[in-house]
């Protein structure tokens, strides 16, 4: 989807309390520049986003057939340190969802937050892949904070990712708390337009959460078929010559409801010849396109009977039929048929047939606000360094050396100060990043660094995100994570997004 740029100067912050009757400090001084993006624009399309991930690609869905994602060329970036880095202003903090809520209880390990989870997309290439993310806090419990590469592609003309969810508590394709659609995602100006890496955050609202499953199919006209935005799909069903009829009769003779199955066109009659039946033959797409106006389904483009099927890589590879193969971006594989019309004696039918139309109107249940159901970290911003910051992502890639230590199935952790001094990459146009000791590695772009993390209430401040991998000692292993550092400018951006209303997709 290529963005459509909506940048927007001035202050949006305020010192005092910030918009949206959200409690913080900002810099007065602050002046920062954001942009923002549609993502699924509705909740029709919103709905189609949900099921395209839930839909099966073989045996599994394609939420675990998804593959962690990087924008990284090599496999750790080239890393310098130099003076340390400037706030903008003054610190500020919003507190989490559920922090009001006390807890005198002693923990001695460390509880992962109900609020991590994974960002699935489509990236450039049409390759479904993940990021690691968290719930935010905002005005209507339903923002999403990760990293900017987790949501614009900033290799492909700044297009924002296809396909974007977010799933709390994902693990090996389930969804325990529903899948959360992006509706809006917000984004610094920088960003953006020149690929600034410090400025690699990004706030994306969703709408309420769905659970997709469980609806009854139900047969309906084609009129309907065609006008449903819910889930939906063919069969056609074998019938007797004597239901053909009635169906052709029925329909005045010329309906593609009814139809004769022959294995080739040997010998065709006019449509008023005694032993006449409508037939339709699979052929070739090239024989489909190449054939007389009169032989296609009622001679309208909009009416030729085609039909497409999802089908397995097995099924792909040994199909040997005249239906056109294709591998599409997202990586599913279809093969499309294609019939021709014509009027056959009916000693050459091998077989009658009728189309049935079914939608599934039942198949969405909604199961709330992001926030209500896993809570939302709070945020804060221009904190001085050596702060203690707990990480929770999915790392998944290997190090330099090809040793791999993750799986990114679930969720890990990692704590401790971050470095005084500042990071520099100029390959990834990077000048002020925060450092953290740290070995995870690609899978966990985009994972909140948390200060203040409460183990017993399992809620702390974002104040940043994964953005690169480092190997500082160059022996093969990552050793350095960095995050953007988040200053009055990124505050606001936050508040941006999070005095955005989205709602419920469900019916």
């Amino acid at each position: 989807m290529k963005r459509i740029l909506l940048p927007a100067g001035g202050a949006i912050l305020a010192t005092g309390m910030l918009a949206a009757g959200l409690v913080g400090t900002a810099s007065a001084n602050a002046n920062p520049d954001w942009a923002f993006d549609t993502m699924a624009k509705d909740a029709p399309s919103a709905r189609n986003v949900a099921g395209w991930w839930l839909e099966k690609n073989g045996e599994t869905n394609r939420l675990a057939q998804a593959t962690a994602y990087t924008t990284e060329t090599t496999p750790a970036s080239k890393l310098n340190t130099s003076g340390g880095y400037t706030p903008d202003g003054k610190p500020g903090v919003v507190a989490p969802i559920g922090e009001e809520k006390k807890s005198t209880s002693v923990v001695k390990n460390v509880n992962l937050p109900k609020s991590i989870g994974k960002v699935f997309f489509v990236d450039a290439k049409g390759d479904p892949r993940w990021c690691s993310a968290t719930s935010i806090q905002s005005k209507y419990r339903n923002l999403v904070s990760t990293a900017g590469h987790c949501v614009y592609d900033d290799k492909a003309n700044a297009s924002v990712m296809d396909e974007w969810v977010f799933v709390p508590g994902y693990y090996q394709g389930k969804t325990p708390w529903g899948i959360y659609v992006g509706k809006t995602a917000y984004v610094h100006y920088d960003f953006d337009v020149y690929n600034d890496r410090d400025r690699d955050y990004a706030f994306v609202t969703v709408y309420n959460g769905i659970q997709v499953g469980g609806g009854t199919p139900k047969l309906v006209s084609e009129a309907d078929y065609k006008a449903s935005t819910d889930v939906k799909f063919t069969k056609d069903v074998a019938i007797t010559e004597a239901e053909y009829k009635k169906t052709r009769d029925l329909k005045g003779g010329e309906s593609a409801d009814a139809w004769a199955k022959i294995d080739k066109v040997t010998e065709t009659v006019g449509p008023d010849h005694e032993d006449a039946v409508l037939a339709y033959t699979e052929v070739s797409k090239d024989a489909y396109n190449a054939a007389p106006t009169g032989y296609k389904v009622n001679g309208s483009k909009a009416e030729w009977k085609t039909w497409t099927e999802n089908v397995t890589k097995a099924q792909y590879d040994a199909y040997q039929g005249p239906g056109y193969r294709i591998l599409t971006p997202r990586g599913n594989y279809t093969i499309t048929h294609y019939y021709i019309k014509s009027y056959v004696k009916k000693s050459f039918v091998k077989g009658y047939f009728k189309t049935l139309f079914y939608t599934v109107g039942d198949f969405i249940k909604d199961t709330g606000r992001l926030g209500d159901n896993v809570g939302g970290q709070g945020f804060t911003w221009n904190q001085k360094a050596g702060q203690t910051v707990y990480v929770f992502g999915y790392p998944a890639g290997a190090h330099p050396d090809g040793n791999k230590a993750f799986t990114g199935v679930t969720p890990k952790w990692v704590y401790g100060k971050t470095n005084a001094t500042k990071y520099v990459s100029a390959a990834d146009k990077v000048e002020e990043h925060v450092g953290l000791k740290s070995s995870m590695t690609v899978g966990s772009d985009g994972a909140p660094w948390l200060v203040k993390y409460s183990s017993a209430k399992r809620l702390g401040y974002v104040n940043g995100v994964t953005s690169l991998f480092g190997d500082t000692d160059n022996n093969g292993r990552i050793d350095i994570n960095t995050s953007a550092y988040f200053d009055g400018e990124t505050a606001g951006v936050y508040n941006k997004a999070a005095a955005v209303w989205t709602g419920s997709i469900a019916k």
